[in-house]
């Protein structure tokens, strides 16, 4: 599972974790009934610290999304709604925007100006 975080996101890491494993769930690199990695090997993948990734996991546990079984580790249960993951991938795209200046607004007109030449219907 390839995991990355944004150095410039201003979310805090926790919410940067959840986020990252939740879009790898949904975009399918880790199918309902596989195991995640140890939190500490996630930890060190993404380079913070343990218990950052145990609350993110904990926050998906929440969700419903994660099933932690004593000896056997996480395991995802589901994926996220499709609905759901579409609005994380919003999300992303206008913290991405914000940074280079763009307002919501601006990133509805690029979308629209997308749709409109051949974009996916």
């Amino acid at each position: 599972m390839l995991l990355k975080l944004d150095l410039n996101d201003p979310r805090p890491l926790h919410e940067q974790v959840t986020a990252a494993i939740r879009r790898a769930i949904a975009d399918g690199q880790v199918a309902p009934g596989e195991r995640l990695p140890p939190a500490r090997d996630l930890a060190d993948a993404l380079g913070v610290n343990a218990n950052t990734v145990l609350r993110s996991l904990r926050d998906l546990r929440d969700e419903g999304l994660l099933e932690f079984r004593r000896g056997r580790g996480v395991s995802v249960l589901r994926r996220p709604d499709a609905r759901e993951a579409l609005k994380e991938k919003a999300r992303d795209l206008l913290d991405q925007a914000a940074r280079y200046g763009y307002r919501p607004g601006d990133v509805v007109e690029i979308i629209t100006e997308l749709s409109r030449i051949g974009g996916p219907e």
